[in-house]
């Protein structure tokens, strides 16, 4: 089958195409012939080696957690799903290539695209487990730092849903995009505790960062200190005492189900940018690179 693989670490350049053997589904996983595959920063951290303390690699690597596609093969003991059934969810081994193994799945809804299923898995799980974390109610207000991509995305609605006011930072180019969402849009940068205070002369009462560009600071000072902020993309987090929020490997294949019902129905919007898996460095160049509106997807013939 085809894949992108990269067989040293670095930057974009080192992804390339390959054949490789189809992957054989073991107990309690399902093979699935992908149709599209979800691309987050985090594929791009790996692929520079960045993240070896936490997910080692070994070469040759195909990147990718996440996927849409068609059940193609049953592992042993598998039942609530079957060959044919059209899924997404989050793949077991890199998604980046014709066929991925995966275990937690959810249906996909007839109306929802491919490049829209495939969008889902990581932004929806990211967001619901971060809101949760910082304990997100009606009536409160939510600095969202970079929500123009694709956790921001669905993390600017969810919350919003949930009765509370998001202020959200971005690019000057993604103003209009996170007011659509819901959100009271701002851009990020020097002045920004000054901008925020103006927004919100009550304060903030929870903070999520998702740029990881050195906003924890002026985070904090909103704040008045570290309670209820919360990163996933800025290193220093430890150093100033603020939570670090990383990905579970336990994943909820009920709510991804429900999650992707509304965005079928139109109830949670998805943006989605589509690069042909053949154009996958060029996609992660993009991701890189920041300022992505929504989420970046690699669609497979």
């Amino acid at each position: 089958m085809k894949a992108i693989v990269f067989d040293e670490f670095g930057g974009p350049d080192v992804l390339h195409e390959a054949d490789v053997e189809v992957p054989q589904p073991g107990p309690g996983q399902v093979r699935v012939r992908v149709k599209a595959a979800g691309l987050n920063a985090l594929d791009g951290k790996t692929r520079a080696g960045m993240l070896e303390a936490v997910y080692p690699t070994t070469f040759p690597a195909t990147p990718g957690g996440e996927l849409a596609g068609v059940v193609d093969a049953l592992g042993e003991g598998v039942t609530d799903v079957q060959v044919g059934d059209e899924v997404l969810g989050w793949s077991d081994t890199g998604s980046y290539a014709e066929y991925a193994l995966a275990t937690a799945l959810a249906p996909k809804p007839a109306d929802l695209a491919w490049e829209d299923a495939a969008a889902l898995p990581v932004a929806s799980e990211t967001a619901e487990r971060v809101l949760g974390q910082l304990e997100v109610a009606a009536g409160e207000t939510v600095l969202m730092h970079g929500a123009s991509g694709a956790v921001g995305t669905v993390a600017v609605q969810l919350a919003t849903a949930r009765g509370a006011r998001v202020i959200a930072t971005a690019g000057p180019g993604n103003q209009d995009y996170l007011t659509s969402l819901g959100a009271t849009a701002t851009t990020y940068g020097e002045s920004l505790v000054e901008r925020v205070r103006a927004l919100a002369p009550n304060g903030i009462d929870a903070v999520f960062d998702l740029a990881g560009k050195g906003a924890l600071p002026d985070s904090i000072t909103l704040r008045g200190g570290t309670d209820r902020i919360v990163t996933i993309a800025d290193f220093s987090a430890r150093q100033l005492g603020v939570t670090f929020s990383q990905g579970s490997r336990e994943h909820s294949a009920e709510r991804l189900a429900a999650e992707a019902q509304d965005a079928a129905a139109g109830k949670l919007t998805t943006t989605v940018t589509a690069y042909p898996l053949a154009k996958a460095a060029e996609a992660q160049r993009a991701s890189d690179a920041g300022h992505v509106r929504g989420k970046l997807v690699l669609t497979v013939d």
